[in-house]
């Protein structure tokens, strides 16, 4: 996912954007391949800066940066011809409908009348808006404006897109469409995607590659099969008895004295230290003891999570 320049579709060098009250982001290197990029850090890291410099739309204060192969600060116009953006916030007109402004913005990127009404007819049926598309956006749901946001970054037919918190304000059905329709736009059309989110579940899911931000500092940039690599312990998660009202609690008491060590993780999940695979044997025969349920046993997987929590000092 990530390798040399040549093969970069983002790379920056030292990029830095000072505001008179803060840094927004500070010195950021990072080489970002093809394929899907999640964006990670919590509001405020820098990531909505970020997207804006690579466009074009605002300078940075030290630093470069450049997008397939254009660099953003001189060469702005070309790379909005060949990047498609979904911004956060809310931007579209009340009173006109989805093909009206599908088909203008893809006017705007460039299409000549026909492609534009022929590519609009095709993008809004991809993201699942075609039975609406000629109702005014006014009384459109959060979820069906987020789409048409969507739709108005594809018409053209980008090689990349930048989506910034496409999931925000959504439900969890309408979240897992969207991330769907993500992870489709790469598989289905070859078009590489950076996308921003503080909601470190949606991007393990979604993305190829991880790449982490906080106060505007790379904290780091690895795929994300390496994120989420198999640790030594185990994850156990049990359900309740008659006799043991709180099995996860009785299990731990058991294999505590048994001389296995467990530690308490949100519902009734345990993580079990694995120094060898007997500990399988153990925590099955503790379990069958007290007459619990085995929901599942398996090996533990770290979570984004976790880099924020080693970066704490």
């Amino acid at each position: 996912m990530t390798s040399g320049v040549g093969a970069s579709v983002i790379n920056t060098t030292a990029l830095t954007k000072r505001y008179p009250r803060v840094t927004a982001l500070d010195g950021l290197t990072m080489d970002i391949g093809p394929g899907v990029t999640g964006l990670v850090g919590a509001n405020g890291a820098g990531k909505s800066t970020l997207i804006k410099i690579l466009l074009g739309l605002a300078p940075a204060t030290e630093g470069t940066a450049r997008v397939l192969g254009h660099d953003s600060a001189a060469e702005g116009t070309a790379i909005r011809e060949q990047v498609g953006y979904m911004p956060e916030h809310d931007c579209l007109p009340p009173d006109v409908s989805a093909t009206e402004f599908v088909v203008h913005m893809g006017r705007m990127s460039g299409l000549p009348p026909t492609a534009a009404r022929e590519r609009t007819a095709d993008t809004l049926r991809h993201v699942g808006l075609y039975e609406e598309r000629y109702r005014p956006m006014g009384g459109y749901s959060t979820g069906m404006k987020q789409r048409v946001k969507l739709a108005q970054a594809l018409v053209h037919d980008p090689r990349l897109v930048l989506l910034d918190e496409p999931t925000n304000g959504l439900d969890p059905a309408g979240r897992d469409d969207m991330l769907g329709l993500i992870r489709r736009i790469h598989t289905d059309f070859g078009i590489s995607v950076l996308v921003t989110s503080h909601l470190l579940g949606e991007l393990e899911r979604t993305s190829d590659h991880i790449v982490v931000i906080d106060g505007g500092r790379l904290l780091r940039s690895q795929t994300t099969a390496s994120f989420t690599e198999a640790t030594a312990s185990l994850a156990v998660e049990v359900t309740d008895s008659d006799t043991h009202p709180d099995g996860a609690a009785a299990l731990r008491a058991a294999l505590a004295g048994r001389g296995v060590e467990a530690t308490p993780a949100p519902g009734q999940l345990l993580v079990v230290e694995t120094a060898d695979e007997a500990v399988y044997d153990t925590v099955r025969d503790a379990v069958a003891e007290l007459g619990l349920g085995l929901v599942r046993m398996e090996q533990r997987r770290h979570r984004i999570a976790e880099v924020f929590q080693e970066a704490q000092p």
